[in-house]
């Protein structure tokens, strides 16, 4: 009997297993899981949906002794994982009461009733903890394996003659639980391989906006205008498929390419309040239908939209916006690609900004700018987050945001001061990009103490940590260890970065501190100079041929910091 009803069990089981198959590859169910945030709606959704395929295992289960050995658990225990408690909750009511309810195996009717909606509960209790595991498959097992003997307890407590219940528990205690918690783990793997491809997709919606920044850089550094916008939103329509792509400043529409564009016209005032919204709140917004987006024309096709705020120096200075014709159909992809276009966008006036004070500024103090910002760099960063858009995407986000904080920065005048902590944040975002791009090649240290409150002139430290990079560590094929220290002493602050590289002698140190040596020199000369006018302190530069450089940089801490 036990063997029989295990293959009965099994077979019903593959039918189960195909149709949540079917289900995962559905994309109404590819949505509705990959949402950031489930809405009540939402909610009453899933629960409906894993209620069903609980009651359709309650129906396909196999009748024994005036019960059911069935696949319910199956349903009711996913939703809890991946739902949380509503939707475990809901779908485990709907299949429980459902199993109370019908004719058939009322022996034990009351008991897989309870039993079931308990499930529900623990299951989406159990949601948190399994989300920190690398394993959810097997977690579900586990889950699903300590439900079903929850429910052969419950059962042995409530239905009685104990005796018949005892005997019927015998029978189906190892075939249900092993059933049942074979199907719950392949329909986590099943719904696993949904966010494994939306990972995929991720990487190539970040490869996609490096691309797009990459082609509006020269069109965007002219400044937020009609024509660098209108140029810069045929680029995003062409490349994202979207039903249109919007540019305005804070009052009126610079550009509309798409769906829309006979009343969402280039020049008038703002037409949605969603993009108030935006502005007013100086945060991304999300429309998922036309009432949302909140159009002013009645007959506008556009269903659903994102709108990214601009921002120059903390400052809006208006939106981008990407519009769909389909309600409910802006995805998590669609907002990160969206998000992070608006950063890469933000990050693209301000260097216009900048742009434009160049011109203002004498040739001496350009010449000094532009030494801190190395093309060479800035083309091995771009390969470097192409080449993680491929295989990490996380990673390749964080790159992106530690390139953009290392420009925002590496741009910013000569003439202000700024505290330490932010001068090695930026360092921090230039050596991160570039642990990325040597790997094991560069070892980095800190040893920084903690409470140094310390202004300093901008890019003070930048050239020293690149030349000792450059020229000390990555012209050997190892690579080599690069410490960077910081303490406070007395009234000052001493800064060491060390390397364990090739080392110069002091012939050679002399030659860079005196300007002789235009190859590597020009940044520690522009770094010494500059100590000496502010602090009237020098570099302190000890080297060893092959063994390593230690430079020293002393900030008086009383001295002011006024320009």
């Amino acid at each position: 009997m036990l063997v029989e009803l295990s293959q009965n069990l099994f077979n019903k089981l593959g039918i189960i297993v195909l149709a949540a198959f079917m289900l995962s590859k559905s994309d109404f169910f590819k949505h509705y899981l990959l949402k950031e945030k489930l809405t009540l709606k939402d909610k009453l959704l899933f629960s409906l949906i894993f209620g069903s395929v609980g009651i359709i295992g309650t129906y396909w289960g196999v009748p024994v002794n005036d019960a059911i050995a069935n696949s319910r658990s199956i349903g009711v225990v996913v939703a809890g994982l991946f739902g949380g408690p509503a939707v475990g909750i809901g779908a485990g009511l709907i299949a429980g009461i459902h199993r109370m309810v019908i004719p058939v195996g009322r022996f034990t009717a009351v008991a897989c009733g309870i039993s079931t909606i308990m499930g529900g509960v623990i299951a989406g209790y159990f949601k948190r903890y399994v989300d920190t595991k690398p394993n959810k498959w097997l977690w579900g097992f586990i889950a699903a394996a300590w439900i079903e003997t929850l429910q052969m307890i419950i059962i042995l407590i409530i239905s009685r003659p104990f005796e018949q219940a005892l005997s019927l528990v015998q029978l189906i205690f190892l075939p249900m639980t092993l059933i049942n918690a074979l199907g719950t783990a392949t329909f986590i793997l099943l719904i696993q391989q949904i966010y494994e491809e939306n990972e995929r997709a991720g990487a190539v919606k970040a490869q996609l906006a490096l691309s797009i920044a990459t082609k509006t850089l020269p069109i965007l550094r002219n400044g937020l205008n009609k024509k660098s916008c209108e140029a810069a939103a045929k680029i995003i329509y062409d490349a994202t498929g979207v039903d249109a792509v919007a540019f305005t400043d804070t009052e009126s529409i610079l550009s509309h390419i798409g769906v829309g564009d006979d009343h969402h016209k280039s020049g008038s005032v703002i037409r949605t309040s969603i993009t108030q919204k935006a502005i007013d709140n100086k945060q991304y917004m999300i429309a998922q239908d036309q009432i949302g987006i909140e159009c002013k024309n009645p007959s506008c096709k556009l269903k659903a939209a994102i709108v990214v705020p601009l921002l120059m120096k903390e400052n809006i200075v208006g939106t981008l916006k990407l519009y769909k014709c389909i309600e409910n159909s802006i995805t998590s992809l669609d907002i990160e690609l969206a998000k992070g276009l608006g950063h890469l966008f933000s990050t693209q006036l301000e260097l216009s900004q900048i742009f434009y004070q160049k011109e203002l500024l004498n040739k001496a103090e350009l010449k000094a700018l532009q030494a801190q910002i190395q093309p060479h760099f800035l083309f091995n960063a771009l390969n470097t987050i192409v080449s993680f858009c491929r295989t990490d995407a996380l990673k390749a986000r964080e790159l992106l945001m530690q390139l953009s904080y290392y420009l925002r920065t590496s741009f910013k005048t000569t003439g202000e001061f700024i505290p330490l902590a932010q001068e090695f944040k930026h360092i921090e975002s230039y050596l991160s990009i570039e642990q990325a791009r040597f790997s094991e090649r560069l070892e980095v240290v800190y040893d920084v103490e903690e409470n140094i409150e310390c202004q300093v002139p901008p890019l003070i430290l930048q050239p020293i940590v690149e030349n000792a990079l450059k020229h000390g560590l990555m012209t050997t094929q190892k690579g080599g260890r690069l410490e960077i220290h910081a303490h406070k002493e007395d009234n000052a602050v001493y800064i060491q970065i060390k390397d364990n590289g090739i080392g110069m002698t002091e012939e050679k140190i002399q030659s860079i501190l005196k300007g002789n040596d235009l190859d590597s020199g020009i940044g520690i000369r522009n770094v010494n100079n500059r100590l000496k006018s502010i602090y009237g302190t020098s570099l302190v530069i000890e080297s060893w041929p092959d063994s390593g450089t230690c430079v020293t940089i002393i900030f008086p801490q009383g001295v002011k910091t006024d320009d």
